[in-house]
């Protein structure tokens, strides 16, 4: 999915467009993480970031094509890189999960795009490769052991466990919670094998 803003394929970048549009892009997410959907507007971001609406609106003619692009940005959260060791790895990705959700509002930002996304297909779309991408290292490690259902399965116990905690008790789990809920999932997976 190419942003909106974004130059042609081949075409360099300039520097000030760059600039314009991290500035523009952070305040969205910004504003969408602390004050809510409503809150994502032109005129509140070129107050925001000293733009005018202007320019705002030339990168992003619509606030549902401005809040794509901000959106988007999570996809770059960084993930754990995997050593082979599952357990250490499924924990290692797990707190890369939580930083996104203390360091980017990842938490926040999924809720207020889940309930929007019902209503609107573009949305949809980047819920949609969010999650894809958010839970491809999960996914990938998960599948040296799971399949099918199974799989997906395993991969929402782990993501659901931070997102639960976050969002219904207005906490990222500690260290023991996320150790604990690997290991959970780690011994269900030994045992369905001895099986």
């Amino acid at each position: 999915m190419t942003p909106v803003g974004d130059p042609p394929h081949g075409t360099a970048t300039d520097p000030r467009i760059t600039r314009t549009r991290k500035d523009v892009l952070g305040a969205a997410l910004g504003l969408l993480t602390s004050q809510g959907w409503d809150a994502v507007t032109h005129a509140n971001l070129a107050s925001g970031t000293g733009y005018s609406k202007a320019t705002i609106y030339k990168h992003w003619p619509t606030r549902t094509a401005v809040l794509r692009d901000a959106l988007l940005q999570l996809d770059d959260i960084p993930h754990h890189r995997p050593t082979g060791d599952l357990r250490a790895d499924l924990i290692g990705e797990m707190t890369a999960f939580r930083a996104g959700m203390r360091d980017y509002g990842l938490d926040r930002a999924m809720a207020v795009l889940a309930e929007q996304a019902r209503s609107w297909d573009e949305l949809a779309e980047v819920r949609d490769e969010l999650v894809s991408g958010g839970d491809r290292v999960v996914r990938e490690l998960l599948a040296t052991r799971l399949s099918g259902t199974e799989l997906s399965v395993g991969t929402k116990m782990l993501s659901g466990t931070l997102f639960y905690s976050a969002l219904m008790y207005g906490q990222v789990p500690d260290d023991e919670v996320i150790a604990t809920t690997v290991d959970i999932l780690l011994r269900a997976i030994a045992n369905d094998g001895a099986a």
